[in-house]
């Protein structure tokens, strides 16, 4: 592992540009790019205001570097994008390439994709249970000897001085036996801004991860890890600067005088805001993306009503279902065909006992699930509704802002409407770089759940920087039009509440005719709020938008070729690459982690997975370049081959790493299939 010194203190931005080499223009590119676009030269198609510095993001993650008087390595090679800047951008990386980007939608019509999972060979899956076998006997073992030769240890496990252990050692066994050693995977200690790169506090450990020592040395390395969608979370740029403005006039907490009642005129702008950005009437926020489920469900169901859920679904909405005290029934995951028979069953024999008629039934689903990649069939769902008259609750939280040809969701991916959804829920913790959540809908339901559910009296406000930053995201996703004027003198939101698509699509051959909430007014943002035109003008979040979706796309993809089993739907930013075997985990996180360029990933394991269908899960941002990601599809071939994690294809069918990367923009092209 290649380790650097920890800055201290953090150096600021000038040092790091003056340590710089000037490199040398591409001048076909800048005379390329200046024939396609009145932007100029000097500036990337994103704006440089969302930079924490600038380069091509290609390169930041090369071999030849130099390091600086404060220990940062930054790159002498010559970058090999097709723009050239001359400083190393580290936050979000760069692309004028025109090719590496894809609309993210479902052409109206056509079928939904379906995708099969795949299955190991037998030896894999043998192996993976003896694999476990093996973990339970020895370590059940040690437990009864450690007991009796070393007490010591075991003492938070045994009965002392009249009192029960507060650990039982048969519930606390996998924590101790399997997650604890390999908690480099979960725990990893970082600084700095988890963009397209992060920064990695060093630590190593002598006794099984009981202790860290430090190194005091920070690796750099590629991060595949975050939920940084659209690469929102920057500490530099257009938002940055918003949150600024917001901390000076409001403060940091919630506790400053401008706020009555625990809320404030942030508060209402935003849920305004993301009401008009969904398409719905009405919305509220909370502090917390799991409260959100966790508080809001048992204020829409209770006693006698009926929650079908996915068996997949997340842990907020399992344990929001258990304190609404409602029946709660399983469907299998993403089975349209089980959720019928399932709403067949229900309907005809009602409730238990008495057989009465359910108060009400509803069915919860996730727009996209997030340990699997996999995305609902909206239409099919919402035929089932009309047909079966149940309510339908869709968790969006790794849905809105990152799928959809607005940004609008999983309703703009498939270009419904969402008004015939019921409850919308969604975070801002994903694509806007922020914290918290809202529920959305009907206007009669969001004044009821204000009034009903546990998180308004009990749970804390957001407070004004996270506002201030969601107001901003959100706003240069959506584009923002400049306010008319009437002739009385007053000022009035933009004539048009919707627009009609109008954006050429490689894979839709005519206009679509959806219609979605459009851009809005500058009325609905405080007067205060800066905004850079790249942002207001919604040219910068549509960019990331088809960023993100080429980068899901190519990554996905290009795993399937190399002879990988992975999950989920090839729009998704969530690539689950399935490893099976427990003893693969952290070998897997740590040689990614190891190379000459890091790469930092997450394993995810039981209980959040099946036992055995452990796997790496990928996060994909719009901050990627495609560069980028053909240094990880090399990482995942090298790595492959070793661990032999290469079961989705015949060795036939796979495809070489150099052809997948020569190849990326028709293998990113090729339509969709089963």
């Amino acid at each position: 592992m290649k380790t650097r010194p920890s800055p201290s203190p953090p150096p600021p931005a000038a040092s790091y540009l003056s340590t710089l080499p000037q490199t040398v223009t591409d001048i076909r590119a800048r005379d390329a790019y200046k024939s396609s676009s009145p932007t100029p030269t000097s500036t990337p198609a994103l704006s440089l205001s969302s930079s924490f510095t600038i380069s091509t993001a290609d390169t930041l993650l090369t071999e030849a570097d130099v390091e600086n008087s404060h220990g940062l390595a930054f790159p002498v090679k010559p970058p090999t994008s097709e723009q050239v800047y001359t400083t190393v951008h580290t936050e979000f990386g760069h692309c004028f390439n025109e090719e590496h980007r894809r609309f993210s939608s479902h052409i109206p019509g056509t079928p939904v994709l379906r995708r099969s999972d795949k299955d190991p060979p037998y030896y894999v899956l043998i192996s993976t249970y003896m694999s476990y076998l093996i973990l339970i006997v020895l370590g059940h073992m040690r437990d009864f000897l450690g007991k009796r030769f070393r007490a010591g240890s075991y003492k938070h496990l045994m009965p002392s001085d009249g009192y029960a252990p507060l650990n039982s050692d048969f519930d606390s066994f996998y924590t101790r036996r399997l997650k604890k050693r390999m908690e480099e995977c979960f725990n990893q200690p970082v600084t700095g801004v988890a963009g397209r790169t992060i920064q990695i506090l060093d630590r190593y450990s002598t006794d099984y991860n009981h202790t860290q020592t430090p190194l005091n040395t920070i690796t750099r390395a590629l991060n595949i890890s975050s939920y940084n969608y659209l690469g929102f979370a920057q500490a530099r740029g257009g938002c940055a600067d918003a949150v600024e403005e917001g901390i000076k006039l409001y403060g940091l907490t919630t506790c400053g005088s401008r706020l009555e009642g625990g809320s404030s005129d942030l508060h209402t702008i935003t849920e305004s805001l993301v009401a008009k950005f969904v398409g719905v009437e009405d919305a509220l926020v909370s502090s917390m993306g799991f409260a959100t489920n966790s508080t809001f469900i048992p204020a829409l169901v209770s006693k006698g009503c009926l929650v079908i859920s996915d068996e997949l679904n997340h842990a907020s909405i399992r344990f929001g279902v258990r304190n609404s005290g409602a029946q709660v029934r399983m469907f299998k995951h993403n089975d349209t065909k089980a959720l019928e028979a399932l709403l067949r069953e229900a309907i005809s024999q009602g409730q238990p006992r008495t057989h009465r008629p359910w108060k009400k039934i509803l069915v919860i689903v996730e727009g996209i699930f997030s340990m699997e990649g996999t995305m609902i069939d909206l239409p099919t769902m919402l035929a089932l509704k009309k047909k079966y008259k149940f309510y339908l609750f869709v968790d969006e939280a790794h849905s809105i802002g990152g799928i959809g040809l607005h940004g609008r969701g999983i309703a703009d991916y498939y270009a419904v409407d969402p008004r015939e959804i019921d409850v919308l829920m969604g975070t801002f913790t994903k694509s806007f770089g922020a914290s918290g959540g809202y529920i959305a809908g009907s206007k009669s339901l969001i004044d009821r759940l204000r009034i009903r559910s546990y998180s308004g009296p009990y749970a804390e406000a957001m407070s004004p920087p996270v506002l201030t930053q969601i107001l901003a995201s959100m706003a240069s996703i959506m584009g923002v039009n400049a306010p008319t004027t009437t002739s009385m003198g007053f000022v009035t939101p933009s004539s048009s509440s919707s627009s009609t698509l109008r954006l050429p699509s490689p894979s839709i051959s005519v206009e679509a005719q959806y219609h979605h909430p459009g851009s809005i007014s500058r009325c609905f943002l405080p007067s205060w709020l800066p905004l850079p035109y790249e942002l207001s003008s919604g040219f910068e979040g549509r960019e990331r938008l088809r960023r993100l979706s080429f980068n899901s796309y190519y990554l996905h993809r290009g795993l399937d070729k190399l002879g990988f089993i992975t999950y989920g739907h090839p729009c998704s930013p969530i690539v689950p690459l399935l490893i099976f075997n427990p003893g693969k985990m952290m070998m897997f996180h740590r040689m990614m982690k190891d190379r000459q360029t890091p790469i930092v990933t997450v394993v995810v394991a039981y209980p959040a997975t099946p036992l055995i269908t452990s796997r790496v899960r990928f996060c994909v941002s719009a901050s990627h370049t495609k560069e980028d990601i053909d240094c990880i599809l090399r990482a995942c071939d090298e790595i492959g081959d070793v661990l032999d994690l290469k079961h989705g294809i015949s060795r036939k069918e796979r495809w070489t790493v150099d052809e997948i990367c020569r190849r990326a923009v028709k293998l990113v092209n090729l339509p969709d299939t089963e």
